[in-house]
């Protein structure tokens, strides 16, 4: 049994009983899937991205498995905040709420990160970065001015941590890192999905109904561990690393390049909620055969060779 002490993180003003956290988009559309989760061993757990209004998402298909990982383009389907917030409301857990949001203007976020709030949300996290949204997701989030003015709105509205999840599909991601945290973000999620693109030879058209998609999975692990180490390198605010994350080690890679935190998704469509708990006793492991107490003393420490 491992020392739980050295597991506990403080992030942003959440204390996690250890730094795993269910990334959005994966079992997160009910409080009882997201307790389920937590209960599971998470250290946080974070909402499917909801909107002001009820949206459907794409027509199939939406999801595709592909060599190495998952090709998505849902759509960004939800019930709207307004009958989400009873979901936020019926969640009980010690494992901090994350509520994913996103809208089509700054004052949008802002109008949806105050109902999350208001109906129990411990911290929000700002969909900057879904790559196949038109008029929100990255579209918003490859432009540094507009991070800023929605970080700024919602910084405005609410009281609680706002963590602006990033895209990698840009040239400069410390910039935008330092637009959030310019306007005042609590901490960065890098990365969400790499847009991405698959064609079946029999048809000769593309698989997803939107054609164009989300790459997850173990593909866009390297290229995220890259992110959040540009990222370490340019704000002094918390990196939650995401992307590709499958094992203990891959955790203690994100650590190492600058994340004080682990967000994971697509490797539970491939094992189980059991995840949560061997990465944080795998971590845990590591940090005490390097003789650290604490997950804290490790982050970014690959930036002092």
């Amino acid at each position: 049994m491992h020392n739980s002490h050295s597991m506990q993180v403080s992030l942003a003003g959440l204390s996690l009983k250890n730094p795993t956290i269910l990334a959005s988009g994966i079992l997160g559309i009910s409080a009882e899937s997201l307790m389920r989760v937590a209960s599971a061993g998470a250290g946080a757990v974070t909402t499917k991205s909801i909107g002001i209004e009820p949206r459907e998402g794409y027509a199939n298909p939406t999801v595709v498995e592909v060599e190495c990982g998952f090709l998505n383009a849902l759509g960004l389907p939800n019930p709207g905040i307004r009958e989400f917030a009873e979901e936020i409301r019926k969640y009980r857990s010690d494992a901090p709420l994350i509520v994913s949001v996103y809208g089509f203007s700054p004052t949008e976020y802002a109008e949806v990160a105050a109902m999350a709030e208001s109906s129990g949300a411990n911290a929000i996290e700002l969909n900057l970065s879904c790559p196949h949204i038109k008029g929100s997701g990255s579209e918003i989030g490859q432009d540094p001015e507009m991070i800023y003015d929605v970080v700024k709105n919602v910084k405005g509205a609410v009281e609680k941590p706002v963590f602006a999840k990033l895209s990698p599909n840009t040239s400069n991601i410390a910039r935008l890192a330092e637009a959030a945290e310019d306007a005042g973000a609590d901490a960065i999620t890098a990365i969400n999905t790499v847009k991405a693109m698959a064609i079946d030879i029999d048809t000769m058209k593309p698989i997803l109904s939107n054609k164009i998609g989300g790459l997850s999975g173990v593909a866009i692990k390297p290229v995220a561990v890259r992110c959040v180490y540009e990222i370490y390198e340019a704000v002094r605010i918390p990196i939650i690393g995401c992307g590709g994350i499958r094992s203990w080690r891959d955790a203690v890679e994100f650590i190492l390049a600058g994340a004080s935190a682990v967000e994971i998704g697509s490797a539970i469509a491939h094992g189980d909620l059991t995840i949560f708990q061997s990465i944080a006793q795998g971590i845990n492991s590591y940090i005490e055969s390097k003789g650290y107490r604490k997950v804290e003393e490790i982050v970014g420490m690959a930036h002092e060779s």
